[in-house]
């Protein structure tokens, strides 16, 4: 390769930073202006940021969804060894930290994100006609009473309060350990563990027990936090697999193998991690940020509450408009051309979901919080095999929430500035202060 072609492919400094940095994720408004430079000026280009390794960043809708459908191409665990790459973002202080603990293994967790097929495909068989919409039909009204519960405790409240911490992160939460069989009361100590899960980057969420602004810091707090989610999840296996009931936490701990032997129980810790982490974060973020875009535009909300069967259409607007998980990482397992680059094996790429949401060659008018938008060809679920396999179970809560809560909304402005999580992998609104008029 050319000098030139190495020049050409660079992404500035500033606008790379902005996008792999944590702490760039703060300000929403210059992450989705990097985005924009991205893809009208470098749409697969080369991020050279201090303490990290080289990566692509693939900023392009058709460009992500090319690598997602080819999993034998691009790689989530790794084009040499499995847990040889990380398929989400650290610094090389962080890897470094994980490989040390972990015999020289970035595979840190047994869960869906660090695997490729077969073996992706045979770990999510086991939950996956639980998460299909014909048997999640069975648990609308519990969820739907769940909504109702949340919506009459907010109607009790003067309307002032932040949407993000005194509502959005609860009900999400409640919904997903409910359908595992978790007390009530142990609810808390999940919305902890998964603060500190998601928010390793984020001052506000760091742990005692980790040295803070460490260069390897958010790498010894996720440890620290997935042992912790080991210890309060090993109760819940061994109760599952002595006193199995009908409940999703069951079908995880009783799964057996080709051998017909119970899957190592890492492999049911690693599920789950990422229903309890994921399946609460990604959907509060997704309210929030819809809730907020409707306060913003009242002629907007008023549609939203006259017409209740745009509900679905307000989730998939939501989605797309918030985009929460904003990355996953893949390693190319061979020379490769992509969007005219000279792809090389070993080469990583950082895909930037929130950019290709909002790329105007697939989605028109993309800056606007359109909730009539169809079809709305978003991809925040990912694409390909390692789509999100909860996907259908987040659209449901969301959707019965628009469902019971607006109709209530009279009005929902900003009482103070907006603050976002400070991360670059999965996020969104973190404080949104509100004053909400309340329809009686």
């Amino acid at each position: 390769m050319s000098t030139t072609e190495q020049v050409t492919e660079l992404i500035p400094d500033t606008v790379a930073r902005q996008i792999v940095l944590p702490e760039g994720h703060r300000d929403n408004d210059a992450l989705f202006e990097a985005y924009r430079w991205l893809r009208e000026n470098n749409p697969l280009g080369r991020a050279m940021v201090e303490g990290y390794d080289p990566i692509w960043l693939v900023s392009k809708h058709a460009d992500i969804m090319e690598i997602e459908r080819q999993p034998d191409i691009f790689t989530s665990a790794g084009a040499e060894d499995k847990g040889s790459v990380n398929p989400i973002l650290a610094n090389q202080a962080g890897d470094q930290f994980t490989k040390s603990i972990n015999n020289g293994s970035l595979r840190i967790l047994e869960t869906l994100t660090y695997l490729d097929p077969p073996e992706h495909t045979a770990i999510k068989d086991i939950a996956l006609d639980w998460f299909r919409p014909t048997n999640l039909a069975q648990w609308e009204a519990t969820i739907r009473d769940l909504a109702k519960a949340a919506v009459a405790r907010l109607l009790k409240t003067d309307g002032r309060i932040d949407f993000v911490k005194d509502f959005a992160l609860h009900y999400p939460l409640h919904v997903i350990m409910s359908l595992f069989g978790v007390p009530e009361s142990d609810e808390p100590r999940m919305m902890a563990l998964t603060q500190e899960f998601f928010g390793t980057a984020d001052p506000d969420a760091a742990r005692e027990d980790v040295e803070p602004l460490t260069p390897d810091a958010a790498a010894k707090q996720w440890v620290a936090t997935i042992q912790d989610f080991y210890a309060y999840f090993e109760r819940l296996l061994q109760d599952r697999r002595a006193n199995p009931r009908d409940d999703l936490a069951t079908i995880i701990s009783v799964a057996r193998n080709e051998s017909g032997e119970y899957y190592p129980n890492e492999v049911a810790y690693g599920y789950f991690i990422a229903i309890a982490t994921a399946g609460h974060d990604t959907t509060s973020s997704t309210l929030a940020g819809g809730m907020l875009e409707l306060g913003r535009n009242p002629e907007l909300l008023a549609k939203a509450k006259a017409d209740p069967a745009l509900a679905p259409h307000i989730v998939n607007e939501s989605l797309r408009w918030a985009s929460p998980v904003k990355h996953f990482m893949r390693q190319a397992t061979q020379d490769y051309t992509l969007r005219g680059r000279d792809i090389k094996k070993g080469d990583r790429f950082m895909l930037l979901y929130q950019s290709g949401n909002r790329d105007a060659d697939v989605i028109p008018d993309p800056d606007t919080f359109d909730i009539t938008r169809r079809p709305n060809k978003h991809i925040a679920f990912g694409y390909g095999p390692h789509m999100c396999i909860g996907q259908h179970l987040a659209k449901l809560e969301l959707r019965i929430m628009f469902e019971e809560l607006l109709p209530h909304i009279e009005s929902l402005e900003l009482a103070d500035d907006t603050k976002m999580i400070q991360t670059n992998f999965v996020g969104g609104l973190k404080n949104m202060p509100v004053q909400i008029a309340f329809t009686r």
